[in-house]
């Protein structure tokens, strides 16, 4: 038994509550070393009477280690816990204080939980596990009033469009082509940027309480978020708080007035007089100079954003923010935030832009989710690039499960490309590859997002290429991929087992994939086959009591004792039921 890869550690992913009432307990391990794993557990203050055992189950597995869990609802709400590790002949058992031979016999010296309070459990708003988004980036989606386009708007034909180009999308737009975002399934949008700013992308705000004239106006917005509502479809907006835009009139005084200006310490100022060139003399987002860095623990800065974000929540009734740059900002910020938004509105949607490990974030008093990055290069890696293969795919992916709450991992947000990345066609370079990349975003946990034109089969490479006006010529659009994303919505929509069911790939060998999605006595088996050619691949098949039922797909199968085999035309896949 190798103690050395043995890991755990009471609270973040390791011991956390899910709810009110259960904890969710971790472990992790060397991979393939142990057999077995129970849980000895009870209430500090009355162990002999509330003592009892919970066997871990495995979780995932990565390249180097298993990672273990089981579900436990701890007696008066108080823990304390050991684990009895077995491999082989061999049993072990692990508390604070180290590894003993002998099963320890004072729960004083076990890991300790010391009570659940329920306010601090991080609970997402229940409606993100249903939720299916739409991301419109709006000077790109529809030109809905001529009235207010910017000068020199381009025709929307031009399919290049430069850094500092604009289309003349709006908001009026996107109220226009609402009959065809519902009929897509979708039932959430993310707006980027709608507030007034100098750039087509809007992410240097000049006027925080005002909606940028080149998209509308308040009234406007919040006709199109009752129209949204009243078609069952959720809005959230993107927070820019990291920083502002040149332009905005506070910094505009501290360029005028200098060191007298009563708005100097809203920014992070290096030397007076400011300059902008070479390197700008204040902290700006990277070294953009047009983005000046606010101070966020400055009172006033901080009592100005939070009635930004009550305001829009109230104004309009949003039901999300995205955040910005979010991993820049002070923490403090952020849970003055939360209580500031969901003292308004209670299942109000936190999520926050963070690219690497957000579990600092993720603590209950922050965000709800963040932007699972991490899980759409891996997606992008081995079904559009296939620069990974199944396995190490699958280690990538386990590893992702592991490291959060689960309840963070039903609620984070999976994106296949946005106005940041190229599109998934243009990396795929084809049609069934991006498909299958699609279907895994669809069957994996948290909540999808699809980026606008991405299914009608629009192409782009890098900002701004991938910021091309949205195609509405039907001829110009890729309907077959049209109707699989149709297809794919429809049939998550109509699945709990793909919104809060349990996920597991059990399968992941060359360029083949099977995930487990389980929920009640609904069990599906994802199969997916990444290669160029027809691929035949067995897997076990537990159910001997119930005969599998196809449910969409090109692929067949065989089932023998208790082995399912599966075989996929290339490229090609499958779902099956119990």
């Amino acid at each position: 038994m190798q103690l050395e890869a043995i890991y755990h550690r009471p609270g973040n992913s390791y011991c956390y509550p899910y709810d009110g009432h259960t904890i969710h307990i971790r472990l992790r391990t060397k991979k393939d070393d142990l057999q077995v794993v129970k849980a000895l557990y009870g209430d500090k203050y009355d162990w002999d009477n509330t003592v009892r055992e919970a066997e871990l189950h495995k979780l995932a597995s990565d390249e180097l280690f298993d990672y273990w869990q089981t579900e436990v609802d701890p007696p008066h709400l108080r823990l304390r816990y050991a684990f009895e590790l077995v491999a082989g002949e061999q049993t072990v058992w692990y508390t604070e204080k180290g590894f003993f031979k002998e099963k320890p016999t004072d729960p004083l010296q076990f890991f300790d939980y010391p009570f659940l309070w329920s306010n601090e459990v991080l609970q997402p708003p229940a409606w993100v596990k249903d939720a299916i988004f739409y991301q419109i980036f709006p000077d790109r989606f529809a030109n809905g009033d001529q009235t207010n386009d910017p000068d020199q708007v381009r025709p929307w034909e031009d399919s290049n469009p430069g850094p500092q180009d604009f289309y003349g999308g709006d908001l009026q737009g996107v109220l226009d082509r609402l009959d065809y975002i519902s009929s897509l399934g979708v039932n959430a949008i993310y707006f980027t940027p709608l507030f007034e700013a100098k750039t087509n992308h809007k992410y240097d705000t000049t006027d925080y309480l005002k909606v940028d004239p080149q998209f509308g106006d308040t009234e406007l917005l919040k006709k199109l978020v009752k129209a949204c509502h009243d078609r069952g479809i959720r809005v959230i907006l993107d927070a820019v708080f990291n920083h502002c835009g040149y332009w905005f009139a506070p910094f505009q005084d501290v360029l005028k007035q200098g060191e007298a200006s009563r708005f100097r310490d809203w920014f992070h100022i290096k030397q007076f007089p400011l300059a902008r060139t070479p390197r700008p003399s204040y902290h700006c987002f990277a070294f953009e100079s047009h983005m000046p860095k606010l101070n966020t623990v400055h009172p006033e800065v901080r009592a100005y954003l939070l009635d930004v974000a009550q305001y829009w929540i109230r104004e309009c009734d949003i039901d999300g923010w995205r955040l910005d740059v979010a991993n820049e900002i002070d923490h403090e910020f952020w849970r003055e935030f939360r209580k500031a938004c969901k003292g308004v509105k209670p299942d109000f949607y936190i999520l926050g832009e963070i690219w690497h490990d957000a579990m600092p974030w993720l603590q209950g008093d922050q965000f709800d989710a963040v932007m699972n990055y991490p899980a759409t290069e891996a997606i992008i890696d081995f079904f559009a690039k296939g620069t990974i293969d199944a396995e190490q795919f699958s280690f990538q992916v386990n590893k992702l499960l592991a490291n959060y709450p689960q309840q963070v991992n039903e609620a984070t947000f999976t994106v296949l490309g946005s106005h940041d990345t190229p599109r998934l066609l243009t990396v795929a370079q084809n049609d069934k590859k991006a498909m299958l990349a699609v279907l895994f975003q669809f069957i994996f946990l948290g909540a999808p997002c699809i980026y606008y034109g991405d299914e009608v089969g629009m192409t782009g490479g890098p900002d701004p290429d991938c910021r091309k006006p949205m195609v509405w010529e039907e001829k110009k659009q890729n309907r077959e991929l049209l109707d699989f994303y149709q297809e794919l919505i429809s049939f998550r929509t109509n699945h709990r087992a793909l919104q809060e069911g349990s996920f597991q790939i059990i399968y992941a060998n060359h360029r083949q994939l099977v995930v487990q999605r389980k929920h009640a006595s609904e069990q599906l088996y994802i199969c997916f086959n990444n290669s160029e050619q027809e691929e035949t691949f067995s897997f076990e098949w537990m159910q001997q009591d119930t005969a599998p039922i196809t449910v969409l797909g090109n692929g067949t199968y065989t089932i023998e004792k208790d082995e399912i085999t599966v075989s996929l035309p290339a490229f090609g896949w499958m779902i099956v039921r119990n």
